[in-house]
C-alpha cells in the first residue's frame, strides 16, 4: 500500500489484502473535504445496483463519526501534507 505521505507509511495492511504497489487515499475528520467526499461515493455505491447493502450503512455511519467529530473539533482549511509530499509545478 503506497501512501502519498512517508510519514503514515505505519499505516499498514498486516492482513495483506491492499496489494504493496496499490495506491491508497487516507481522509482524516479534519479534512473539511471528507464529509463531502464519502458522501459521493455513498452516492456512487447506492446507485449501483449490485451494492451491498452493509458497505452504504457503514459508509454513512462513518459520515456521522466524522460529522460528529467535526462539531467537536472543527476542520483544517490547509492541507496536512509534509512539504515533500505535495505534487512540484
Amino acid at each position: 500500500m503506497k501512501h502519498a505521505r512517508s510519514d503514515y507509511d505505519r499505516i499498514q495492511d498486516p492482513e495483506g489484502k491492499i496489494p504493496e504497489d496499490e495506491p491508497v487515499f487516507l481522509l482524516r475528520a479534519c479534512d473539511p473535504a471528507a464529509v463531502p467526499t464519502l458522501d459521493a461515493y455513498l452516492r456512487i455505491t447506492i446507485e449501483n445496483p449490485n451494492h451491498d447493502p452493509k458497505i452504504a450503512r457503514s459508509v454513512a455511519q462513518q459520515i456521522e463519526r466524522i460529522v460528529s467529530w467535526q462539531r467537536t473539533y472543527g476542520t483544517k482549511v490547509a492541507a496536512d501534507m509534509p512539504a515533500d509530499a505535495v505534487v512540484k509545478d
